[in-house]
């Protein structure tokens, strides 16, 4: 390899610089080559609408993509979770590092939990995913809360909390994490609350999977960065996201954990959520196996319940579109 800087891809965002600042450092260290950002604006970054009439969370992904494929960058960084689940076979998807913290956090006002909310309290979340769940919860246990969509980074969202317009709002742990803001945070959400969206906290390092000597030399050094832990996971919860055909408007909540006896890993947990957004229908199921030695096995463990799932009446459900 050369001496010559990579060039990563990157949405301008605040947490997309600083995720993609942390993967840059580590791509440095594994290839000894110079990394520097390029800022590429997408569309999601520029537009008011909501997400789910803009087509998903896919408008964050595209331009990145398409500026791979012109040869503009080397590599792009994506936060997992905008993936659209069908992978495109001119990119590959070479590293998923470590991922972060997956659980949902609540920034509210005087520092309180989620339990500690006054009845009638307005909760600010964008995603149909946290407002089903939210919901759902509050319903089961006599909580009286109002779910409202906003939009915008996470200065925004806080915002709306400080100045009093909201009594909390839903954000990404990893995030608040990657940005050093995690002090802000009042609750933590469990995952028997709460349970996150596919590949929340976890990137992806996407590079193309041409032919060339140069292509296949950058895409053995950014395999260095995998944890084949995190892929396992991820694929098993995007697997249950595609095979439900959600798309990503429709509220669907996944989550594959380890399950660990003492220092060995024995077996691979994955849950699955989906819901109507005002909480009133919810499918929640859960399966465990083996911790998937291959893609197809992770594959598979996400198509078996998101099977299941549908037989319990998820389908039903899939129709809903946030409003």
């Amino acid at each position: 390899m050369t001496d010559k800087a990579l060039r990563l891809g990157t949405r301008r965002s605040k947490l997309a610089m600083a995720q993609s600042g942390q993967v840059a450092e580590a791509v440095g260290q594994v290839t000894g080559r110079p990394v520097e950002l390029v800022e590429i604006t997408t569309y999601g970054d520029v537009s008011r609408e909501h997400l789910a009439q803009i087509g998903g969370t896919g408008v964050f992904v595209a331009a990145l993509r398409e500026a791979l494929m012109r040869g503009e960058v080397d590599f792009a960084v994506h936060s997992l979770k905008d993936l659209p689940t069908a992978q495109p076979e001119e990119l590959a998807l070479a590293a998923i590092p470590v991922r972060e913290d997956p659980r949902d956090v609540i920034v509210a006002r005087d520092a309180l939990k989620l339990t500690d909310l006054p009845r009638g309290a307005r909760i600010g979340t964008g995603s149909p995913r946290r407002m089903a769940q939210l919901n759902a919860y509050a319903r089961t246990h006599g909580m009286d809360i109002e779910t409202v969509p906003i939009r915008g980074n996470v200065d925004t969202r806080i915002g709306y909390v400080r100045k009093g317009e909201l009594d909390a709002v839903v954000l990404a742990a990893a995030g608040l994490n990657r940005i050093g803001r995690s002090d802000e945070v009042t609750d933590f959400l469990s995952v028997d609350t709460v349970l996150p969206a596919p590949g929340q906290g976890a990137l992806a390092i996407e590079c193309r999977a041409g032919n060339t000597a140069q292509d296949a030399a950058l895409i053995a050094a950014l395999a260095e960065l995998d944890d084949p832990f995190t892929r396992a996971a991820v694929t098993a919860e995007r697997s249950l996201l595609a095979a439900l055909e959600a798309g990503c408007s429709a509220p669907v909540g996944a989550l594959a954990d380890l399950l660990a006896d003492g220092q060995i890993v024995k077996e691979m947990r994955l849950r699955g959520v989906v819901g109507t957004t005002d909480g009133s229908t919810l499918v929640q199921l859960s399966t465990t196996g083996p911790v998937p030695e291959t893609q197809e096995a992770a594959t598979a463990l996400g198509r078996e319940l998101a099977t299941e799932m549908l037989a319990q009446g998820a389908a039903g459900l899939m129709g809903e579109r946030a409003h």
